[in-house]
């Protein structure tokens, strides 16, 4: 066990050497990793701060779906309070608002445009209403809430807002499906990216490899350094990836805190948790080190000693 990880030690050390040698090139190729893993990294970040601006507490406005439940004109103060305990009750239901007759007709009267037409009215043809906010998101949930409502005696109509939640979860599954599809093909880039990397460096070291081989030198200690090379090399892209987001974010907050502050929100766009950072550099090690194995896979089996 001794000896295998200080096998590994040397190959890795011996792969950062390499990278210190060729400091431009190892940069070079960093940054384009970088940039190809910043866009998806970006994307994700962005469809994030969506859902928490449509239903989380952070952002300061959620924008979540909603029922309007709208009270029989008829009904009386007990049919009011029936409705009000049959809500808390409800585990479906996160919470609710009582708006009087008279409150939305002032709500009415102060959009513009309409307080002419709301005075010409001889009396307040608007009934009491309860909006209603559901725990679930999904349109399916909304839609069952809504039909158990308009089924109560106190309730006359029931506006629900399933529609804007079915549109909103297909806008967010298709941003969601863009995001893997650009990952996926910018993957590829990457794995030719280190593949290509890796093949230079098999034929810059061919002499050397070939001599190894004469010794006795085994295929798993040849290849090691390689496949440390290439994970470095991933890393360091995603390292860098997470640069770019963080200074794009950060640039980009500037106008969304203006415009935020206008409509009275403290939304803020983002930067990836902890998990998700650890997330995007594993996955640019891991696509590193595949790069690095078909590489090595292809080309060491090429070099025989003369």
């Amino acid at each position: 066990m001794t000896a295998w990880l200080r096998h590994h030690r040397r190959a890795f050390a011996a792969a950062l050497g390499k990278l210190s040698a060729q400091k431009s090139a190892a940069l070079l190729n960093s940054l384009v990793i970088g940039i190809a893993l910043a866009l998806p990294a970006g994307g994700y970040a962005l469809l994030s701060d969506l859902r928490a601006l449509v239903g989380g507490p952070s952002a300061g406005a959620p924008l979540e779906p909603s029922l309007t439940v709208f009270l029989r004109t008829e009904a009386k103060r007990p049919d009011i309070d029936a409705l009000a305990q049959h809500l808390k009750l409800d585990a479906r239901v996160r919470d609710s608002i009582f708006v009087p007759r008279e409150q939305a007709l002032k709500e009415l009267q102060a959009t513009e445009g309409l307080g002419e037409v709301v005075a010409a009215l001889n009396r307040n043809p608007l009934p009491d209403a309860y909006v209603v906010r559901p725990r679930s998101r999904e349109p399916a949930g909304i839609e069952a809430l809504a039909s158990d409502l308009r089924g109560l005696p106190a309730v006359a109509h029931v506006q629900a807002d399933a529609a804007w939640a079915r549109r909103l979860a297909a806008l967010a599954g298709t941003a969601r499906l863009a995001i893997g599809l650009l990952a996926l093909i910018l993957a590829f880039g990457l794995v030719a990216i280190t593949f290509n990397t890796i093949r230079l460096q098999i034929v810059t070291q061919r002499d050397e490899i070939e001599i190894s081989k004469l010794v006795g030198a085994t295929d798993a200690f040849i290849r090691r350094p390689f496949y440390y090379l290439g994970a470095l090399q991933g890393f360091a892209g995603g390292a860098l990836a997470l640069g770019l987001l963080w200074a794009g974010l950060a640039a980009l907050n500037t106008g969304v805190g203006e415009l935020a502050a206008s409509y009275g929100s403290s939304f803020r766009l983002r930067f990836l948790g902890p998990a998700d950072a650890l997330a995007v550099l594993a996955f640019a090690s891991g696509l590193g080190w595949f790069g690095a194995w078909l590489s090595v896979s292809k080309y060491l089996l090429e070099i025989e000693p003369r």
